[in-house]
């Protein structure tokens, strides 16, 4: 903003001496440094104060564009697809009058059987199983080697009733 270089400002000193005097100039340098300082905290205050209200904005934009998503992320809790399917079978099992929303309007005793036998049939098992029992048919089953402890034999002696003695044995 202001350039001062050396030379302006010994102009400026010169001036300032000549003008106001040696017996006044620190009371006047005094003075002007004090302005300088409460111009800057007053700049200061300015650029917080400023920053300040462009944060609030900046948080009020991002809390309306959160609040927008949150409402186009809302999800009907009504909505339950699992019930629903269990509704649907569940009627067409027992044959009920009053089939789920989307389930056919009424089914038949045939179907109704049909759908149960499926529902009570076993399937074979897969052919990799079979397969794998297959190879292992012949092979016994493995057992476990029993294993018996070994006796243990401990030695106790008595302590003897005297502290020294029992100091000379540790030694």
């Amino acid at each position: 903003m202001l350039d001062f270089d050396v030379g302006k400002l010994v102009v400026i000193g010169v001036v300032a001496l000549i003008v106001i005097g040696p017996k006044d100039l620190p009371r006047v340098l005094r003075q002007v440094g004090q302005a300088v300082g409460k111009m800057r905290r007053m700049a200061n205050e300015f650029q917080g104060q400023f920053m300040e209200a462009m944060r609030e904005a900046d948080v009020e934009n991002l809390k309306k564009e959160v609040e927008s998503a949150a409402d186009l992320a809302k999800v009907d809790v009504a909505f339950d697809p699992v019930r629903d399917v269990k509704e649907q079978i569940t009627s067409a099992v027992e044959g009920d009058a009053a089939p789920g929303p989307s389930a056919p309007a009424e089914a038949s005793s045939a179907e109704t059987h049909e759908i149960a036998s499926l529902e009570l049939e076993e399937l074979p098992p897969p052919p990799e199983k079979l397969a794998v029992e297959a190879a292992f048919a012949d092979t016994p089953p493995l057992e476990a080697p029993k294993i018996e402890p070994a006796p243990v034999e401990a030695k106790i002696e008595p302590l003897p009733a005297e502290p020294e003695k029992l100091a000379e044995k540790r030694a």
